[in-house]
C-alpha cells in the first residue's frame, strides 16, 4: 500500500496530476485520501519556504481545490470533521510549530 500511495497522491482528480495523469475514481481511494491529508498538512505546518497558514485558510483553499485537486467527498468529510482535525493537530503537533493549531 505504501508504494501505491507514494505512486499515487500526486494524482488530481481532474485528471490534471502525476505520474499517469488519472483521474476521478481512477485514483486509488487510498490516494485520494492521502492527497487530502497530505496537502492539509503542507499547507499548515512551518515549512522552510513558508509559514503555516491557519487551518481555516487551509480549509477554505482546499474547498476551492474540491472536483479539481481533491475528491470533492473526502474533502467534504475532512472539513465536516474540523473538530477532530483539530484536536489531533493539538496533540501531535510539534512545539515549535504553533501554526496547525486552530486559534
Amino acid at each position: 500500500m505504501g508504494a501505491l500511495i507514494a505512486l499515487g497522491h500526486h494524482e488530481k482528480f481532474d485528471g490534471s496530476g502525476y505520474p499517469k495523469g488519472i483521474k476521478g475514481k481512477e485514483i486509488p481511494l487510498e490516494c485520494r485520501i492521502v492527497a487530502v491529508a497530505d496537502v492539509y498538512d503542507a499547507l499548515t505546518t512551518v515549512r522552510p519556504y513558508k509559514q503555516a497558514w491557519q487551518p481555516d485558510q487551509a480549509f477554505s483553499w482546499m474547498q476551492k481545490q474540491a472536483g479539481m485537486h481533491f475528491d470533492p467527498e473526502l474533502l467534504e468529510i475532512l472539513i465536516s470533521s474540523k473538530t477532530g482535525v483539530y484536536d489531533i493537530a493539538a496533540r501531535f503537533t510539534d512545539k515549535a510549530d504553533t501554526g496547525s493549531q486552530a486559534s
